[in-house]
């Protein structure tokens, strides 16, 4: 190749083209200082390159490079405008290379100095992903030299909340959430959506996807992913709706149940004394649960069409507990509302004076008007036949039939730790706290803690079979497991998943059946050991220690004897 002489500069950057101009004529100048021809165009169409030595592209990675033919190529991020200029040329000049071999993972390899993210992070609980998520991306971001910020949104709000200024100057934004969240601050940003559980355990690929799939966003709303997952992306949309209508019908829950457990503290029947506190502590719980579906409904339907579809939801919500069809007919509700929000803000065309009524008088006057009627007169009298017929089969089965579900309930919360087929058990039993059916969810949490009390337990009894490093989190996955927090038990499960799920699940359904056998009933849908502190809020309190720490054992057992010896590993190393 010859001697470098002539530099041409092309700003290409869709959401910071004006800067990419700047940056690129700020460059030119200095590269004349230092003795090159240098050009400034300001498209990367019909490129002239003929007497052109050198192509440096400021901003993003053109779609084709065969306009280059075999000219040397270089590429520049933005986030590298406060950086030393000159260096940042001499540095674009010495890794110059052929437009023909640039590849994706040599620009990754360029340019991941440079590259800043910001990324929220939120699961429906709002406990364990949420956090995980976010510790995970941090390390990750070190690991490969990137910028991160992480705002987490969790049950207790959002913590480290992103500044405008490094959403500003942030390259790409990352959404690893499992429920809908605001996107409004990312107008003209490159924003990538993943799960919580992807974020976790394949951070890597997370970071790789994010480079590669970054879509600018438009609007409010994006699709989880590029076209060619169009279908995926579909599914995924309606189970983080979902999630995300369980997600703030948890609060109701919690506080329904556990202030109805507290009014039993005075007797069984005690709040049948008009003015007692017993009857008023069940006052306040029962107004808790009659929230609970209309929160549901209205916030799958604020996920699928932002606030014109909060309205509509509420309301269906709302008709649905009084026409009896329970959390089925929420659900139902709120898709149906959410759906035709998003259906009249997309089609119904108005005049540009009267745009701005859509939002707060159009679309929830309409969505509104047709969900309650479907409700009334279409969908609410055969759900509601269906939910009685749900309840009373839950309320009268026998041992045999209460057994099984336990055991599939349970096993499902060992199935994944956290992922869909465990947040699916874990969001039907949280429904069935509004029929005031709590063995399920007695099953459902106890499952939930084994897997990570097991991998502690393994630790304990097989400790020659782990390294410190593993002895160390199993003491954090005991803690986590009492919390029912199953994630705990990830970073066994990432490194030996083909002997730690099973020997989770065998220990989740044997935990499962003995709760069902021993009829314990749960008012709380989280917390873990500690709601034993609330008086009430679980029947059958030993038996259902007994039955935690019974398919823990067997978990820690059955696992500490599949682990395979790190000795050989060792010597080999």
């Amino acid at each position: 190749m010859n001697e470098i002489k002539h530099i041409l500069f092309v700003p290409n950057s869709t959401e910071q083209q004006i800067n990419a101009t700047i940056f690129a004529k700020k460059l030119a100048t200095i590269a004349s200082g230092l003795g090159y021809k240098s050009q400034v165009t300001q498209s990367f169409e019909n490129l002239n390159v003929d007497t052109t030595d050198l192509v440096i592209i400021i901003g993003q990675k053109p779609r084709q490079l065969e306009s280059l033919q075999d000219k040397k190529f270089a590429l520049v991020n933005l986030s590298s405008l406060q950086q030393d200029a000159e260096q940042i040329l001499k540095n674009a000049i010495a890794t110059a290379q052929p437009a023909n071999e640039f590849t994706q993972k040599n620009q990754v390899q360029t340019t991941s100095d440079q590259l800043k993210f910001v990324a929220i992070t939120a699961c429906p609980t709002g406990v364990a992903h949420t956090f995980m998520a976010a510790e995970a991306l941090q390390q990750g971001a070190a690991k490969h030299g990137y910028q991160i910020d992480v705002e987490t949104q969790g049950s207790v709000g959002a913590k480290n909340i992103l500044s405008p200024q490094a959403i500003a100057e942030a390259d790409i934004v990352i959404l690893a959430t499992d429920i809908e969240v605001n996107t409004d601050r990312f107008l003209g940003k490159r924003v990538y959506r993943c799960g919580t559980g992807f974020a976790l355990k394949q951070t890597d690929k997370a970071f790789n996807a994010a480079i590669e799939e970054a879509q600018i966003l438009s609007s409010g709303k994006q699709s989880q992913t590029n076209d060619t997952n169009k279908e995926k992306s579909e599914k995924t949309g309606t189970y983080k709706h979902l999630l995300t209508g369980v997600s703030f019908m948890l609060p109701m829950v919690v506080a329904g149940g556990l202030l109805i457990a507290l009014s039993f503290c005075f007797g069984i029947k005690a709040f049948e004394v008009e003015g007692s506190l017993a009857a008023a502590l069940k006052q306040v719980g029962d107004a808790a649960f009659l929230l609970m579906v209309p929160m549901l409904s209205g916030y799958i339907a604020y996920s699928i069409a932002d606030r014109p579809g909060l309205a509509p939801g509420l309301i269906g919500g709302v008709l649905a507990s009084q026409l009896q069809a329970g959390f089925l007919g929420g659900i139902i509700s709120g898709f149906l509302a959410g759906y035709f929000a998003l259906f009249l803000a997309k089609k119904l065309k108005l005049p540009q004076s009267l745009e701005a009524l859509k939002p707060i008088l159009i679309i929830p006057l309409l969505g509104s008007l047709v969900v309650g009627l479907a409700m009334i007169y279409v969908i609410g009298s055969p759900v509601a036949q269906v939910f009685h017929a749900m309840e009373h089969f839950l309320n009268n089965m026998g041992t045999t039939n209460a057994i099984l579900m336990g055991m599939i309930l349970a096993g499902m919360m060992c199935v994944d730790l956290g992922g869909p087929i465990n947040k699916a058990a874990y969001a039907f039993t949280v429904g069935l706290l509004t029929t005031h059916t709590y063995l399920p969810m007695a099953a459902t949490m106890a499952g939930g803690m084994v897997p990570a009390i097991g991998m502690a337990i393994a630790t304990w009894i097989a400790k020659s079979k782990f390294e410190q490093a593993e002895r160390d989190a199993g003491k954090a996955s005991f803690v986590l497991g009492l919390c029912f927090i199953s994630e705990g038990a990830i970073p066994f499960a990432a490194k030996d998943p083909m002997r730690v799920i099973p020997s989770a699940i065998i220990g989740g359904t044997i935990t499962g059946a003995l709760v069902a056998f021993f009829h314990c009933e749960l008012m709380a849908p989280h917390g873990g050991i500690f709601v034993l502190l609330i008086p009430g809020a679980i029947s059958h309190a030993g038996w259902y220690l007994f039955s935690i720490a019974v398919g823990s054992i067997i978990t820690g057992i059955i696992y500490a004897i599949l682990k395979q010896k790190q000795v050989a590993t060792q010597q080999l190393a």
